[in-house]
């Protein structure tokens, strides 16, 4: 099945990473997905008379590539995840970390797959495409494989790990994970902003949608 997505701003990838693909933000443009793959890239207009029988997809705001995380272990296999909304009054809405935290929480394998799944869910909603880090716990190596989420091998960070990637940051380009083109895996995020510049300061909430294989993952309500 082939679908175009199209956003009021299209960027490929960080623009002069060295890669030789990625080409300046185009205003409008779209990717066409077919299976789990881009098959092109370019304006929407073109896209579309081009394949008038494609599902299209509007967006608000720019697609980008999808976001990489780092610390990845830490933030699905030492950070609890209460359930919404059965351990709300009792532990909170916010994640619980800290050895002595989570020993209290007696968690058993099962339980942390199930935090897992709800962590890669919250990842998922910040356009989030790839986690980087080592996992031992089977469970969470299931909840993570299952999400789609890419994993790739531990990578530096700042500071502690947190659900955003674009945490400690200079530029939002950064935690791009690939560049959109055709061939390449159809893993990519839209985020309600203008502009990588903007999506630094305001934030992956503000994330619409995220796909990944060419399957829509996530879909702000």
């Amino acid at each position: 099945m082939l679908t175009i997505h199209t956003a009021e701003l299209l960027v490929t990838g960080p623009t002069g990473s060295g890669t030789g693909t990625a080409t300046a933000p185009l205003p409008g443009g779209a990717v066409l997905v077919e299976g789990d793959r881009i098959a092109r890239v370019g304006p929407y207009e073109e896209l579309a008379a081009a394949y008038p029988h494609a599902r299209a997809r509007s967006w608000p705001g720019v697609l980008t590539p999808g976001l990489l995380v780092r610390g990845g272990d830490e933030l699905l296999e030492r950070t609890y995840y209460p359930d919404d909304p059965y351990e709300i009054t009792e532990l909170g809405a916010e994640p619980i970390s800290g050895a002595e935290a989570l020993a209290d929480l007696k968690m058993t394998e099962p339980r942390w797959g199930n935090s897992a799944r709800r962590g890669t869910q919250k990842l998922l909603a910040r356009g989030v495409v790839a986690v980087a880090g080592r996992f031992t716990s089977p469970a969470v190596r299931t909840a993570v494989v299952r999400s789609g989420l890419t994993v790739v091998p531990p990578a530096p960070y700042e500071g502690p790990a947190s659900l955003d990637p674009l945490a400690g940051l200079t530029a939002a380009e950064e935690a791009f994970h690939g560049v959109l083109e055709p061939g390449a895996p159809a893993r990519f995020a839209v985020f309600a902003v203008s502009g990588p510049a903007e999506l630094l300061v305001e934030g992956p909430t503000t994330c619409v949608a995220t796909v990944i294989g060419g399957r829509l993952l996530h879909r702000r309500r």
